[in-house]
């Protein structure tokens, strides 16, 4: 082991084997990118995916064994993926990642017009930089459930032939008032209002609107009433994307945290036969505080685990006891997979360079998060860092450290404090982003393909 510590990038340290299955392996993360705009996409893809590896629905199992693959949806919008090992009593692995993205969302009564044009009333979702979203393609995706109880999935703005949508911007010449003030104030979130029409329809009052109801009522077979039980994101139209003359890196919307997300997928479908059981949680509501019920604060997880280990216990002939759960979370490990803030040269004033994460410096361990004196973090233990550290070396993973920002700079959370506070091990490993949160993130390819490997091998562990 070398005495000094040093981030290596993954382009030098990784052998021929890595580097030649970045690419092909980033491609398939590209695509599912595309297809995954939101959690009930991100969702109904990675069931989709996972019964195509033969994963079965909870509900249709009577016990569970060793070497079984089963999968437990929640409400369409998160989902749990299990491989079973020899007795989940003896603990789980468990990989937690989420699949909500930052965002705009429609109001419940969004259709109104001005001056003959026609747009949606917005209520943005997550911490986003509201000017980020002006003068940009936008899209539509969601559900609509009509008043006689039938649901309608939109997707409009992906298609090459759709048309898109847009938060309009003023001109800097006449903008000398409002670049005066500061970003944060510049545009309101009352002024996220979504350009969708401009043709006059029939109606005496209100002819754009009336006519944009038409069309919507014309396709969707929707009236206005049915907005108010509509849940309608609007999301960056534009496409995953290699970045760079070097094709080094992706560009795309929602890196955070279906980057995480993907990997510890696809880590968990290629698990066979784990001496532990093998878990990975994706959960929705982690951008505004994992409340509600398909949040990682939900007893969405604690019931599932418990039904995991009733079956396994029906199996054997045997009862469960809710002591079990307790007995499972104590022995278990999980790495809280989440991405971070890489060092961005252009701002490299808020890191704290020694302890930053660098774009394809590997995947990124992380001690701890919070704000400000650790506060609302999950601090993991050295002996849990240890562990992952040896599990990493002898995997060949490149990884590194990661911190976000300097101490007093700002900071966030994860679903970590959420898994620890369950008893678990728990400590955040991901991948760095640069411009997190906005509506194009960057990752490294190299880091992408490390967090996979290091999810892959920690499902394995003992």
């Amino acid at each position: 082991m070398e005495i000094k510590y040093k981030v290596k990038n993954c382009w030098e340290a990784a052998g021929d084997s890595d580097k030649s299955e970045v690419t092909p392996f980033c491609e398939g993360y590209k695509n599912f990118m595309d297809n995954a705009k939101t959690e009930r996409e991100a969702a109904s893809l990675a069931v989709m995916l996972a019964e195509q590896k033969g994963f079965r629905d909870i509900d249709s199992v009577t016990a569970l064994k060793k070497g079984d693959k089963i999968y437990i949806k929640n409400r369409g919008k998160s989902v749990m993926l299990a491989v079973m090992g020899e007795d989940s009593l003896k603990g789980f692995n468990i990989v937690a990642a989420h699949i909500d993205a930052p965002r705009i969302d429609l109001k419940q009564n969004p259709l109104y017009e001005d001056l003959e044009l026609a747009f949606f009333k917005t209520h943005y979702y997550g911490g986003i930089k509201k000017y980020q979203w002006l003068a940009i393609p936008l899209s539509i995706h969601g559900v609509i459930v009509l008043g006689d109880g039938t649901k309608v999935n939109v997707i409009v703005g992906e298609d090459d032939s759709d048309p898109v949508f847009c938060i309009t911007d003023l001109l800097p010449h006449l903008a000398q008032e409002q670049m005066g003030k500061k970003m944060s104030e510049a545009v309101t979130g009352e002024g996220l209002n979504l350009l969708v029409g401009s043709i006059p329809g029939k109606d005496e009052k209100d002819k754009v609107k009336g006519a944009v109801l038409e069309l919507l009522h014309d396709k969707y077979g929707i009236c206005e009433e049915d907005f108010i039980s509509a849940e309608l994101e609007i999301v960056p139209s534009s496409k995953a994307r290699d970045l760079g003359f070097d094709r080094s890196m992706i560009a795309a919307y929602g890196q955070d945290d279906r980057v995480c997300a993907y990997t510890a997928l696809a880590g968990i479908l290629e698990t066979e036969n784990p001496s532990k059981t093998a878990i990975c949680m994706l959960a929705d509501k982690e951008e505004i505080g994992s409340m509600g019920n398909t949040g990682m604060k939900s007893r969405f997880f604690e019931d599932s685990v418990a039904k995991i280990i009733s079956l396994e216990k029906a199996a054997k002939g045997e009862a469960y006891n809710d002591l079990m759960i307790r007995q499972a979370f104590a022995s278990s490990f999980c790495l809280s997979a989440d991405v971070g803030a890489a060092v961005d040269p252009n701002y490299k004033d808020v890191s704290e360079l020694s302890n930053a994460p660098r774009i394809n410096g590997g995947v990124m361990i992380t001690k701890y998060t919070g704000s400000k004196g650790k506060a609302n973090s999950s601090d993991a233990s050295a002996e849990l860092v240890g562990r992952i550290r040896k599990l990493f070396n002898d995997n060949k993973i490149i990884w590194q450290i990661g911190e976000l920002g300097k101490v007093d700079q700002g900071g966030g959370g994860t679903v970590a404090q959420d898994l620890a506070n369950l008893n678990i091990e728990t400590v955040d490993c991901g991948v760095p982003l640069l411009s997190m949160h906005s509506p194009m993130e960057i990752s490294g390819k190299m880091d992408v393909y490390m967090a996979y490997k290091a999810y892959k091998a920690f499902y394995s562990s003992i």
